[in-house]
């Protein structure tokens, strides 16, 4: 039998894939509601898939998420996955589970480096691409020039001729309105051309239901009542609750298991369903140790597929139990114990993530794909009760071919004409090689460097302050590169470090302001050995920042008014994290973050730096 002609028309399979920020989300949302899957009094909130509260309160898509929209007879399962390049782990697994992609590009900004990342995964894999040019009523939008940006970007990817003749819609996914046609005036309320042309041009999955089963885990998911839960495709075969099938590890061992539940995706939520055939998309419960890769088969024909490959991570840091004197003052979950366990649990669905023991009990190493994905580990952590401490950021070194290498990653820049030589200057400085330079018209350049991922530690808050917050940066893992030797791109200026505990006072902060920038407001309670500003030299220093004015029967009027200091600057986790040197720590909890250092005692720190310096 010709297994090629025998298709199920009744699905298509896609991923949506975009840069950070252009509106896949809210056009996945946009297809939910004009689909005929909710009833028609479901309300849905605005980008409902990005459920976990710091998706939303940041606008990214951190986890991929998958959904389905019934339109007419046929459902179209969508998968949304993370812009960022830090989670592009996911986004390469994914392309394996669908038969094509909408690529989303806004109509103002135009490609932008994930676009790229993204769009690179997709067509290796032989997808089939739709263009969706979203925010076309936007301000300054040039929907066909950003058009033809694509094209370029296709053709410079190595797309073959049948990816390049990808057809294109044009969206406003905020206001659900989309046209073929790039005139904004003929833009309808409906996402009829979005549905049509998935229907129309999106291959349908082959059925060789037939067949013996195979199911590939692509994604997991997690709950304390089944355990872990594997998502992924059928590419072969059918399954059915009550079967008996076997794993196919990724050692190369077997194991055997029983299905005891499998769900299926519509809207936004899992159904239970009895049995799915090749080409669905569902989610496998049963199985304790399932690992993302790993191919679910028929026992009798025990066939693995091609096993997914995961990025490694190439960052990491030390995570460790909070043991400042505030320890225990703010969290539910304090002890080793605790966050050891919550630390294991993070592995059963982040497939990028590391966590090794150290030899100092309390203290693990935990590495990941980059500082904005350890960052949103630490921060839910300490929404969920626990307090720890983190280390500054390290890169992950590798020896190959033998020869020591470090990661580096390709950098695009958006800023002001009058910023690009603080840009240039600033870079260069941290090992960065400029490869490309454009200027447009409306007195933008855009820049692009490749730089050591070391070099970039710590820059977004140094870029922002040059820019005054008008240039936009995205970079996104390159390739490992030979180790620059000889070079410590650390922060260059010393702590302001408290000599004592206690409450800061206006009166002190007076006299300490000229040293440098304070980073704490009066009345902060603070430990000896706390950092409360950043040193205007290279030194640190330690402060008495709890001196109270001595007091006197004289009292002027309004001494110690507020105005009388400066506003101190509050640094928020990743400013906090990327401040960091070596010998310092970020001490966070629920509801406070703390930069400190690792020696409290100032005798004890003062001896050890002398003989740091003369060993």
């Amino acid at each position: 039998m010709d297994t090629k002609l025998k298709t199920r028309d009744d699905i298509r399979n896609i991923a949506i894939i975009a840069h950070v920020d252009h509106g896949k989300t809210t056009l996945v949302n946009e297809m939910l509601k004009q689909s005929d899957t909710l009833a028609a009094h479901t309300q849905i909130e605005d980008r409902a898939l990005d459920s976990n509260a710091i998706e939303r309160e940041r606008g990214i898509t951190i986890l991929s998420k998958n959904t389905a929209v019934k339109y007419g007879d046929k459902q179209i399962n969508i998968l949304d996955t993370p812009g960022h390049a830090d989670f592009g782990g996911e986004v390469e697994r994914i392309m394996r589970m669908v038969d094509g992609v909408l690529l989303v590009v806004d109509a103002f900004e135009g490609t932008m480096p994930q676009t790229r990342f993204v769009l690179k995964k997709a067509l290796e894999q032989h997808l089939t691409p739709i263009v969706v040019i979203n925010k076309v009523d936007r301000e300054g939008a040039r929907p066909e020039e950003v058009v033809d940006e694509v094209l370029d970007l296709f053709i410079e990817l190595g797309a073959d001729e049948e990816q390049l003749d990808f057809p294109v819609i044009y969206v406003s996914a905020m206001n659900g309105t989309s046209s073929y046609d790039s005139d904004i005036s003929t833009q309808e309320h409906t996402m009829k051309p979005v549905f049509d042309t998935i229907i129309n041009r999106i291959p349908a999955p082959i059925d060789n239901s037939d067949e013996p089963l195979q199911f590939q885990v692509a994604l997991l998911d997690y709950n304390d009542f089944v355990g872990r839960i594997g998502i992924g495709r059928i590419f072969r075969g059918k399954i059915k609750v009550g079967d008996n099938v076997t794993v196919m590890k990724l050692d190369g061992s077997k194991k055997n298991f029983r299905v005891t539940k499998l769900m299926g995706f519509i809207g936004l939520k899992k159904v239970d369903i009895n049995e799915a055939k090749a080409g669905d998309l569902i989610a496998v419960s049963g199985m304790e140790e399932i690992n993302v890769g790993e191919t679910v088969v028929s026992p009798s024909t025990p066939e693995a597929l091609p096993i997914l490959r995961i990025d490694a991570p190439t960052l990491q840091m030390t995570f460790g139990t909070n043991t400042s004197p505030f320890s225990g003052q703010d969290g539910k979950f304090v002890t080793a114990r605790q966050l050891g366990d919550r630390l294991k649990r993070e592995l059963h669905t982040d497939v990028s993530l590391r966590v090794e023991d150290t030899d100092q009990p309390g203290s693990w190493v935990v590495s990941g794909r980059g500082e904005l994905h350890l960052s949103i580990l630490i921060e839910t952590l300490r929404r969920e009760g626990y307090e720890l401490q983190a280390s500054r950021p390290e890169v992950i070194y590798r020896e190959i071919d033998g020869q020591m290498s470090e990661p580096f990653e390709s950098v695009q820049i958006d800023t002001p004409d009058e910023y690009t030589g603080s840009i240039i200057d600033t870079l260069s400085q941290r090992k960065a090689e400029m490869q490309n330079m454009e200027t447009t018209d409306n007195g933008q350049t855009r820049l692009t460097f490749l730089a050591p991922s070391r070099g970039l530690i710590g820059y977004s808050t140094e870029f922002l302050s040059l820019t005054r917050g008008y240039g936009i940066m995205n970079h996104t893992f390159e390739k490992y590169l030979p180790v620059i030797k000889g070079w410590n791109p650390g922060r260059k200026k010393g702590t302001l470090v408290s000599m004592n505990s206690g409450k800061a006072t206006t009166y002190a902060m007076m006299g300490i302001e000229s040293r440098g920038e304070l980073l704490i407001n009066p009345g902060t309670e603070v430990y000896e050995g706390m950092i409360v500003g950043q040193n205007n030299r290279e030194n640190d220093i330690t402060v008495n920042i709890t001196k109270g004015k001595n007091l006197t029967n004289v009292r002027a009027a309004g001494s110690d008014d507020m105005a009388r200091i400066k506003t101190p600057t509050h640094l928020t986790l990743e400013e906090s994290l990327e401040f960091l040197n070596e010998d310092e720590l970020c001490e966070v909890t629920p509801n406070f973050i703390r930069l400190r250092k690792k020696i409290l005692n100032t005798n004890t720190r003062e001896k050890e730096a002398k003989r740091r310096k003369h060993s």
